[in-house]
């Protein structure tokens, strides 16, 4: 159980264990492969309304989308976007999105809290969403098809139920920037 390197990563791309749709040798790097970002970014609009996680009608509500070549991240805007690359991981390998160091050092945060890339995502192969935020004091630009994070994988015993065997695999198979689907959960009960 330890990060792959290059000459790993390659290896399972080759044998048909993990599926990167497109694979780009190039993007191969000594104990990641490069991600890059697509054309589509969604967010919500600025207002007071409160979402609630629970109400669908809330998560969706004011909700903008737009497909472009390229976008501007203004001071403290929250957007989400995709990886251009889809994945498929097979039940003993697992993804660690991280962002690019050279954009975080314009205040680039890609991929806030939720980098984690459970063993079987996604049958059939999905791309990743990314919830980026400008913590910089200027302007970032994003453009389509560059290089915008990193995959680590990691292999790890096979798991007994992989993410796409599921029941409650809520974004096997997601598309471009997906918003939450927190509220197809069960809401707590208070205790009695």
């Amino acid at each position: 159980m330890s990060i792959m390197v290059d000459h790993e990563i390659k290896q399972v791309i080759e044998n048909g264990d993990l599926i990167i749709e497109p694979y780009l040798p190039s993007l191969v790097q000594p104990n990641s492969y490069d991600v890059r970002l697509a054309d589509r970014f969604t967010w919500h609009e600025p207002g007071n309304e409160i979402i609630d996680p629970y109400d669908s009608v809330s998560v969706q509500a004011k909700v903008q989308e737009t497909i472009q070549d390229s976008i501007v991240i203004q001071p403290q805007q929250f957007i989400l976007a995709a990886t251009y690359e889809k994945f498929s991981l097979p039940a003993d390998i697992v993804g660690q999105l991280t962002g690019k160091s050279s954009l975080a050092r314009l205040g680039l945060m890609v991929h806030v809290t939720a980098g984690f890339i459970d063993a079987g995502f996604s049958d059939p192969p999905a791309q990743i969403t990314l919830e980026i935020v400008n913590v910089g004091n200027r302007p970032v630009r994003l453009t389509a098809l560059m290089p915008i994070g990193q995959m680590v994988f990691t292999r790890t015993s096979h798991c007994e139920l992989p993410y796409n065997k599921k029941n409650n695999a809520k974004y096997n198979g997601q598309q471009a920037a997906f918003h939450s689907l927190y509220y197809l959960n069960n809401k707590p009960v208070s205790p009695v």
